[in-house]
């Protein structure tokens, strides 16, 4: 399937190229040779013909793929600290058909590897040059003990390694084509997952001029905040035989079954998604245990006090905000979430490594205090909260910023996305005469878990749109045009000034391309939501934004 719909949207690459270039490209490729980038040190460049082989693994991802367009793989040590000796591992892959185009992809999580995966399927086979980066270490996504006790690497990790990445990249190509790129991208999501968005937002907010256009998914930008919140999600539950505690079973039988019966078919259709849950007003009292009652079919007292405390914002003893709730529709996805999981490697990575500097921490000693520490230590500076984007969109720059996120997300809420749009479009209103609709958009998507975290269940719902994870793990978009994909949309934004109104997703049978087909929907631009219209249940004009 993956193979077969790359070489439909072949014509359309070939459309799109304004740079043609008639070079002896597997010479240039492997007789290149840096030319004076200071701290950038070459290690190899391999040509790849088209169609041949492409086998590779990191910690971040793989591709074994044969039907890739002609490309050459440019493997790059930079440094990051001289000081400190410190350094990066990079990638610039450079596709024969390139269009111009500058692509960066984020890792996930504490990743320490090159997302090759992306660099394959979004970046050449769309005739991007791309470029990714360890951001300075080798680590699996869920392990942060490469941070304990140093400042130096979380920088890197933080914001440094990927910054100084795309500055070299760009001078890469440059001499790789003799000429400057036309316009440079970045495509992420999320941070404690499979694509680093917190360096999407901070590249916005610090480093304006990087990128034209930026696409991110269900934003980990409120690093400080989001890993107290999860502990705190969590601890609603345990210890695991607490009153409170809700097992899987509980939560896929017994309460997800109640959310659908109570909110599923206020958006007009009964289909098993959710696809607003601002308009679901759950209540779990329905589902209290009757004396006598098993309960494994009902909810305790302790049990729906818990779920009323995951249904709603969080704040500390103080009333100060700390995150959004949980919405109503993730809940098949919550055992393996942040929903009273004791391992929690993420949250517990953070506050030992990046922290407390403590490798013996648990989950047991969490207290309120640390939302203040994590404060005002920053780690890394990883922090992108601030609303001012002006120097990113104005006049001087015009950047776009399009931003999904799952309305099922079970490991960061979506309230996060929504808060900070808001505070975006608060600030253009009060500081600017500039409209945030032209500029900065955001989608929520129905029934969409925490991305691709899940890689066997995201969610049921149309999910697939030409985002980061989703070729390279068996779903790609229904077509490679700007109605379908949103890379392709932001292009368009970008080079011709056409904004994106709704994008149509698909849902493939058991989230696996070569299932079939399920349905074709719309996603809506926040703060409309998608209703059904009473048409065809399988296609996009069977539902309307409003």
């Amino acid at each position: 399937m993956r193979g077969s719909l790359i070489a439909a949207y072949g014509s359309f690459l070939l459309s799109l190229t304004r740079f043609p270039v008639a070079f002896a490209w597997e010479t240039s490729c492997e007789s290149f040779a840096l030319q004076d980038i200071l701290g950038v040190n070459l290690i190899n460049a391999r040509y790849y013909e088209a169609n041949s082989t492409v086998n590779i693994t990191t910690n971040m991802s793989s591709i074994d793929a044969a039907n890739l367009p002609a490309f050459c793989r440019v493997q790059l040590l930079v440094t990051t600290n001289a000081t400190a000796n410190s350094t990066c591992y990079t990638e610039v892959w450079l596709p024969d058909e390139w269009t111009g185009r500058y692509l960066t992809v984020g890792d996930g999580g504490f990743a320490g590897g090159v997302n090759v995966g992306e660099l394959a399927l979004l970046a050449v086979a769309q005739g991007f040059a791309g470029v990714s980066t360890d951001t300075g270490h080798v680590s699996t996504e869920g392990s942060g003990s490469w941070a304990l006790n140093d400042d130096n690497a979380i920088i890197d990790w933080g914001w440094r390694a990927l910054h100084l990445s795309i500055v070299a990249g760009k001078e890469i190509v440059k001499q790789y084509y003799g000429q400057d790129l036309n316009k440079s991208y970045y495509i992420g999501c999320s941070t404690v997952s499979i694509c680093l968005t917190l360096h999407s937002l901070k590249e916005v907010q610090s480093f304006p001029d990087d990128f034209d256009g930026v696409i991110v998914g269900s934003p980990a930008n409120r690093q400080t905040y989001l890993q107290d919140w999860g502990v705190r999600m969590s601890l609603n539950v345990l210890p695991v035989g607490s009153p409170q505690f809700i097992n899987a079973s509980t939560w896929e039988d017994v309460i997800h079954p109640e959310v659908l019966k109570q909110c599923d078919a206020l958006d007009g259709l009964a289909d098993g998604i959710i696809n607003d849950p601002r308009i679901c007003n759950f209540r779990p009292e329905t589902l209290t245990c009757r004396p006598g009652q098993d309960t494994a079919t009902c909810l305790t007292l302790p049990q729906i006090d818990a779920l009323h405390k995951i249904y709603s914002d969080y704040y500390e003893a103080n009333q100060t905000y700390i995150f959004g709730p949980y919405y109503p529709g993730g809940e098949a996805a919550f055992p393996d979430g942040l929903v009273g999981n004791e391992t929690l490697s993420i949250a517990l990575d953070w506050f030992r490594n990046f922290v407390t500097n403590d490798s013996q921490w648990t989950i047991d000693q969490y207290n309120p205090s640390l939302i203040a520490l994590a404060e005002e230590i920053n780690p890394g500076q990883a922090n992108a909260v601030s609303p001012n984007l002006t120097a990113f969109a104005g006049s001087g720059r015009n950047g776009k910023l399009l931003q999904y996120v799952g309305w099922a997300d079970q490991l960061i809420s979506p309230s996060n996305s929504i808060h900070y749009y808001e505070s975006v479009h608060a600030f253009m209103i009060s500081e600017t005469d500039m409209e945030t609709a032209d500029f900065y958009r955001l989608y929520t998507v129905p029934g969409m878990n925490h991305w691709l975290a899940y890689r066997a269940q995201n969610g049921y719902g149309a999910n697939a749109f030409g985002s980061v994870e989703q070729a390279s793990t068996g779903l790609p978009p229904l077509s490679y045009d700007p109605e379908h994909n949103i890379l392709a949309a932001m292009v368009r934004w970008v080079e011709d000034d056409i904004a994106p109104t709704t994008l149509n997703a698909v849902y493939y049978n058991d989230n696996q391309a070569s299932n079939g087909i399920g349905f074709v929907r719309p996603i809506c631009q926040y703060p409309q939501m998608l209703r059904y219209n009473g048409g065809n249940q399988s296609s996009p004009d069977g539902f309307d934004c409003m």
